[in-house]
């Protein structure tokens, strides 16, 4: 519509059709403010991804952040040359800015076409506009840097968009792209014009931000099928046992089998700096592609006739990405071959978690139950038959030690050294959520906040205790910090979210819970957005 409105100036069309611009400037703003919106989401989306997952997210997240400073930096660049313009114009003091924020109707010299042609333009072709078509030239470039070079929409879209090309000659007239856009128009459609610029500049970000995003799973895998990981208890076997083991995936996509190959295999860096892994020899004399059994690839050995001592075997698994490339990944394994031995086999987890009870099995093929006898070296171990509990004191090392009676006599059968490490720290949730958009209802409808362990910590009966935190929310354009020393909501803080309005934000900051260990804990902020 700007563009019709331009060619009306063009033939003089007067008060009519500079207010009418006021009325288009009005709703780029309102545009660009619905991208700004929509970016906010995205950066908080960057956020959470990270927060879970800090490597596959993080790389993703920091360019994000650089996209936003860049985006910030120029709009508000645009900003500063608007005000500038008008002021200008219509001299200090004018009721035309208010909070940094141009007000169109109270503009009274809209059709003032020296101002902006002096500043942007300038008697030897040195105005402002130079330095704007530089700094849109930077911002170009940098976004269109950062997209692979086969999306060739999005690096099309990025330099239609930003365009800043001189354009081309008409009636023989040959413009600059500063002329065509400041020289000879009045000041309200420098201003409706430069608008346009500021949003082309949120809209851009948008479009960088939904593919940054989109790159955090492009190199993943699909999955459909979701099954629990079952280890085998041992590696020992006795001689004349068949030894199994599965290599497999905890995730399985049933569309797609993955490719595991067992024998040598080597390694090359690309000229990117990427490790790329194949196999040596020939298929089927040098290397052996195993059989896959849902998803699993199962490899079996007979140690009948075996030697004792440790057996090493590994190769590469291949599993195909959702974009279509292929990402082969090296495993490595063994198994002894021996006489009955120790073995001691965590049943939840490979480490042990302080001051918490960490179930784990112990048997020594050969020797009954009762005639096994165990002790740890850091806490306390106590059970009985197969199945014991052990309760570290103190984070670094425990090493499990298991002794039989035979005959009289106790020998001692080894140990298993364990890391010790604290228990997780929780997540801050209310009505059950991490984080997002609630109702009102949802949030006034819980008496607190509540501290969350993290889903793949499976030690049942962990808790903490919120012990404290601060509530904030923007209340008439200042920020209401109420402190708590409970997880509790208070009056204050329940009165204070009634009267906020729909996509108003609270956050829930210095957060700090109390866990079994007795230490101190302190959270991450919980930001929830008002729908």
């Amino acid at each position: 519509m700007y563009l019709v409105l331009l060619a009306l100036l063009a033939l003089n069309v007067s008060k009519e059709v500079l207010d009418a611009f006021v009325l288009v400037d009005e709703g780029l703003t309102k545009t660009t403010e619905n991208f700004s919106s929509r970016n906010d989401v995205y950066y908080a989306e960057f956020n959470r991804a990270a927060a879970e997952n800090p490597v596959k997210a993080g790389p993703w997240q920091t360019k994000a952040l650089e996209v936003k400073r860049r985006s910030d930096e120029l709009y508000h660049y645009i900003q500063d040359l608007k005000l500038e313009l008008v002021t200008a114009t219509e001299g200090e003091g004018t009721e035309a800015i208010e909070e940094g924020e141009i007000i169109g109707d109270e503009i009274g010299k809209k059709d003032d076409m020296d101002k902006p042609a002096e500043i942007m333009i300038g008697a030897n072709k040195d105005g402002k506009a130079n330095d704007l078509r530089q700094a849109l030239d930077e911002f170009r470039d940098f976004l269109i840097s950062i997209v692979g070079e086969e999306n060739e929409e999005i690096r099309h879209s990025l330099e239609s968009s930003l365009d800043t090309s001189d354009p081309p000659p008409k009636e023989g007239e040959i413009l600059t792209w500063q002329e065509f856009h400041f020289e000879h128009w009045p000041l309200v459609a420098v201003i409706t014009l430069m608008s346009k610029m500021q949003s082309d500049v949120r809209n851009a970000e948008s479009e960088i931000l939904n593919y940054l995003y989109g790159q955090i799973e492009a190199g993943s895998f699909t999955f459909n099928l979701l099954e629990p990981v079952v280890i085998a208890n041992s590696n020992h076997i006795i001689r004349g046992n068949q030894y199994n083991a599965s290599v497999f995936m905890a995730a399985f996509d049933t569309t797609q089998q993955p490719i595991v190959y067992v024998g040598r295999y080597d390694s090359t860096v690309t000229d990117d700096g990427t490790v790329q892994y194949n196999m040596i020899g020939e298929e089927g004399r040098d290397y052996q592609t195993i059989p896959i059994e849902g998803g699993k690839g199962v490899y079996n050995v007979n140690t009948a006739g075996v030697t004792t001592g440790w057996k090493p075997w590994g190769g590469i698994i291949s599993l195909k990405n959702m974009d279509g490339s292929f990402t082969n990944k090296p495993f490595r394994s063994g198994f002894t071959v021996a006489e009955p031995s120790l073995v001691v086999s965590p049943t939840q987890m490979l480490v042990f978690y302080q001051a918490i009870d960490n179930p784990v099995e112990v048997s020594v093929p050969g020797y009954p139950a009762s005639a096994i006898s165990v002790s740890i070296n850091n806490g306390r171990i106590s059970g009985r038959g197969t199945n014991y509990n052990v309760v570290p004191t103190r984070t670094g090392s425990a090493r499990v030690s298991v002794s039989v009676r035979e005959n009289g006599r106790t020998r001692s059968m080894g140990y298993k050294d364990f890391r010790v490490e604290k228990v997780p720290d929780p997540t801050p949730t209310i009505a059950g959520a991490p984080g997002g958009t609630l109702t009102l209802n949802q949030i006034l409808g819980e008496i607190g906040l509540k501290a969350s362990m993290p889903e793949w910590f499976k030690f049942g009966g962990v808790s903490y205790t919120i012990t404290g935190y601060t509530f904030t929310a923007i209340v008439q354009g200042f920020d209401k910090n109420i402190p708590a020393t409970s997880a509790n909501l208070s009056s204050e803080m329940r009165e204070t979210i009634r009267n906020l309005r729909s996509g108003s934000r609270i956050y829930f900051n210095d957060i700090t819970a109390v866990g079994p260990d007795g230490s101190t804990r302190y959270l991450p902020t919980l930001s929830i957005k008002i729908r």
